[in-house]
């Protein structure tokens, strides 16, 4: 867990339960700040130390990421029967949009609270091979202990848009001696997950999760499959996969999506969205350099 950046100009929201440090260099979450079950806080989320590193940064450090997360086969899409190109910026794939995307932008702050702010970005009709000139915003907000993440966009011409957060978890916070992520204990609402080849890209229909390491309907702990040798988790070097989500949405439109506990801290995370999947990675391109 980083300090907070000094050469960065950091807005905190807080709440009695989180604090969350943004910045605007792709309106990242630079810091997330937490109480264990004693009531001592620390940092949760995998962050840098300075600008320059967030500048060279290519894993997508809590940054918002798009136009499109996740990869596209060949960086090639049609759309209303035009082929459009997006850069790879992995050997045979654009990923999280390519090159240069929603990460390394500077995003503007257009309002701006003591729990809550809002920043909004401009992806000029061309930028990176995609149509359209996007008008997309970013809302971070605290209440009690929770942080929402909503996007919102429009666009002045059919194009695809798929942007998400990026933010890295460990809810042992800065002690490492509990062995990472290993051991904490995660669950997903999902009764199916999509199958991926060898550049990541989802291969066929959903497969059930029934009998395989990916059935995390009940509270598992991560280690247990990342020790795996089933082929899909062989393929991703661990988790980096979509779960099909089985609940319905709740009143207000979210449904439940995973559940993530640190049994040493007592710290518990609970993720509800609007999609109908969640991603489920384990950091797999990480090297080992960055250190929290």
């Amino acid at each position: 867990m980083s300090a907070t950046p000094a050469d960065l100009d950091v807005v905190w929201l807080r709440g009695p339960g989180v604090e969350v440090g943004v910045i605007g260099h792709g309106a990242r979450v630079a810091a997330v700040r937490t109480p264990d079950r004693h009531g001592q806080w620390a940092g949760i989320a995998l962050g840098l130390p300075d600008a320059a590193a967030y500048h060279a940064d290519r894993d997508y450090l809590g940054a918002c990421v798009g136009r499109y997360a996740n990869r596209i086969a060949g960086g090639r899409f049609v759309l209303d029967g035009v082929r459009h190109q997006v850069p790879r910026n992995e050997p045979e794939v654009a990923l999280h949009g390519g090159p240069d995307a929603f990460d390394h932008a500077e995003w503007l702050v257009t309002t701006r609270g003591p729990d809550t702010m809002t920043l909004q970005h401009t992806s000029p009709d061309g930028h990176n091979g995609f149509p359209g000139t996007v008008e997309a915003s970013v809302t971070y907000s605290v209440a009690g202990a929770e942080l929402a993440i909503e996007h919102t966009a429009t666009t002045d011409a059919p194009t695809v848009l798929n942007p998400t957060n990026h933010t890295y978890w460990n809810l042992a916070g800065a002690d490492l001696t509990r062995g990472g992520v290993a051991g904490h204990r995660v669950s997903l609402t999902a009764a199916a997950f999509l199958p991926i080849d060898h550049r990541l890209i989802p291969d066929g229909p959903p497969a059930p999760v029934a009998g395989t390491p990916f059935d995390l309907r009940t509270p598992t702990e991560i280690g247990a499959g990342l020790r795996g040798t089933h082929p899909q988790l062989l393929a991703a070097h661990g988790y980096d996969h979509t779960f099909v989500l089985d609940a319905d949405p709740d009143a207000d439109g979210l449904r439940p999506a995973a559940a993530v506990t640190e049994p040493h801290t007592g710290r518990t995370l609970h993720l509800r969205t609007d999609q109908p999947g969640v991603q489920f990675y384990t950091g797999n391109m990480l090297n080992g350099s960055l250190v929290l």
